[in-house]
């Protein structure tokens, strides 16, 4: 067995717990929601990507949990005609509208309460962590190390008040948006042959927030952000850049991937992208179709350290938030990769890096 412990980048997790689960409903408040997230989580073992069982045999310790807020009600989204908008302003044609900051305030809240009450609830086998020595001393202990993180702040107020207290209760990486737009900036939209050059860039709240950010020690995630706002990043922040869960756009031109000048400017600020495993940005026809072979995996993770070095490349998988390659289908499967890159010519100092160190790199970079 190829079992190398690993930290991945992004997971959906939570919203799976708050959204999909039959007998998970958000604001639940009583004994029985401990019990029934515990059990979906710590004993389950079968729905989903991700639970504590399917961890243990795929020997993955540690994972970015995000807090995603969905739409309020799937009718919302903008049905306007396509051929009313210019095609210099083609990306307002599938993002969907800008959610209602007290419904997203009140789903952060509650998902962030689930991440903490399955803390309580681990009996010591899982850890909110806020510092490097935590993770560290997670992986010595046989602790899974869960880091806090916001996939879009549309439940961030613009004051930014209530971000010193997501910090206080444990937040430690953040994106700005999710593929849609908010007050802070705008999101790429989800579609297959563009770039990421997709509207414009950070708002002055926005650039507020990377400001904070950088004072906290918060991760800035850049996967969902459009190119605009995504230089206005690495033109503000004083920290490493990183993408949690990208792909590189010279493989699969997904509007969600990275171009080769982006992953240059990641090399530069010594940042990491962690390799998103979600079919559609793997693909070179963008399909959503799970039958992709391990090979283009591995083909991505090639051409990302071919562009950043072997030291600023991670796994960010996205697990519990897209379809996922058959042969990558949950979180046990991890060693077959590990074993593909090995066949690779992939050396364990390489394989550790890829699997957990380079992550603890940049988060000692950036926490404080």
């Amino acid at each position: 067995m190829f079992l190398y412990q690993t930290l991945i980048g992004h997971s959906d997790t939570l919203y799976n717990l708050s959204h999909f689960h039959p007998d998970v409903q958000p604001g639940e408040q009583n004994s029985s929601l401990d019990e029934r997230l515990h059990t979906y989580f710590f004993e389950h073992g079968q729905d989903g990507d991700i639970d504590y069982p399917r961890a243990l045999t795929g020997a993955l310790i540690g994972a970015f949990f995000a807090i995603f807020v969905p739409n309020l009600d799937k009718t919302t989204v903008q049905t306007i005609n396509p051929e009313e908008i210019p095609e210099d302003r083609w990306y307002e044609r599938y993002i969907d509208p800008p959610l209602d900051f007290s419904y997203a305030q009140q789903f952060t809240l509650t998902e962030m309460a689930y991440l903490i009450r399955l803390e309580a609830c681990s009996a010591g086998r899982l850890k909110i962590v806020r510092m490097v020595t935590e993770i560290e001393a997670c992986f010595n202990q046989g602790v899974f190390s869960a880091i806090m993180h916001i996939e879009g702040c549309e439940g961030i107020d613009p004051e930014l008040n209530n971000l010193q207290i997501f910090y206080q209760a444990g937040l430690r990486s953040l994106g700005p948006v999710w593929s849609r737009h908010n007050v802070f900036g705008y999101g790429v939209p989800l579609v297959f042959g563009r770039t990421p050059e997709a509207g414009p860039g950070l708002t002055d709240v926005g650039k507020e927030l990377v400001r904070a950010c950088n004072q906290l020690g918060i991760v800035l995630d850049l996967s969902h952000l459009n190119e605009q706002g995504f230089w206005d990043v690495a033109r503000l922040s004083t920290a490493p850049l990183v993408a949690t869960h990208s792909n590189a756009h010279a493989l699969c031109p997904s509007s969600r991937n990275l171009t080769d000048k982006q992953l240059e400017a990641i090399r530069e600020s010594d940042g990491l992208v962690g390799v998103n495993f979600n079919v559609r940005d793997l693909r070179s026809d963008g399909a959503r179709n799970p039958d992709v072979p391990l090979e283009l995996v591995v083909k991505h993770i090639d051409y990302l350290v071919d562009k950043l070095g072997i030291e600023r490349v991670a796994l960010g998988t996205d697990y519990d938030g897209a379809l996922m390659p058959t042969c990558l289908s949950d979180v046990s499967k991890l060693p077959v990769l590990y074993k593909a890159l090995a066949e690779r010519g992939y050396d364990e100092h390489a394989l550790n890096r890829l699997a957990r160190e380079n992550w603890l790199r940049v988060l000692r970079k950036i926490w404080r």
